[in-house]
């Protein structure tokens, strides 16, 4: 039964016409949204709380969460010992599901392709899953986490395999890279982050860690 009502809130996430109609929409499933989503296999938190678990040894330094969501992947950093948790999302339903978890230490209602009213190199690590896909964060988001980073940081993300190549995370890799701002540290094989789902089982993905420099 989850698996269908999760079918029908990816087809309105990933068609909506407009902010508005993504946030009012994020705010609508909060609610179901962890079930919904467990229900289809969903595997993007594992892959990138094991790469964060790989990468960022001091579990005191701040990891910054790109699109918190409902906080699945802060609470999965919070059993592994990581105790210095923020992040942002652009949807007060689901911030309002990550701050019941009692896990962040500074949760904000901001928008990925904004500025970001965070310090130049105040976070060791950024961490985003599920973000960079079909209509939700851009890849001009990466210009604000790059800056937010420390040097020696790390940053995690998940991207489609269709996005990273036709809305210009492949170019903004190569430019951030170019500029000596970050430099690849690895890049998982493809796999499918909804293997259960009716509608999406076929979508793919990869996730890339940077290291910035």
């Amino acid at each position: 039964m989850a698996s269908h009502s999760s079918d029908a809130w990816l087809a309105g996430v990933y068609h909506a016409k407009t902010r508005s109609d993504l946030v009012h929409l994020y705010d609508g499933w909060a609610e179901t949204y962890d079930a919904d989503m467990q229900a289809i296999g969903y595997v993007h938190p594992a892959v990138i709380s094991g790469l964060a678990g790989r990468y960022i040894q001091n579990k005191s330094d701040a990891i910054f969460d790109a699109g918190v969501g409902t906080g699945t992947v802060g609470n999965i950093l919070a059993i592994m010992g990581y105790a210095n948790l923020v992040g942002v999302d652009m949807s007060d339903g689901m911030l309002a599901k990550a701050r019941a978890r009692n896990i962040y230490t500074d949760l904000r209602n901001r928008v990925l392709g904004e500025a970001m009213d965070f310090a130049d190199g105040s976070v060791a690590a950024i961490v985003s899953t599920g973000v960079f896909t079909s209509g939700h964060g851009p890849a001009s988001a990466w210009d604000e986490l790059v800056r937010i980073t420390r040097q020696g940081g790390h940053l995690i993300f998940t991207v489609g395999t269709v996005v990273w190549l036709e809305s210009g995370f492949e170019k903004k890799s190569e430019e951030l890279c170019s500029k000596s701002l970050i430099e690849p540290v690895e890049t998982t094989p493809i796999y499918h982050p909804m293997p259960f789902s009716p509608t999406e089982s076929g979508f793919t993905t990869r996730a890339h860690v940077y290291r910035r420099r």
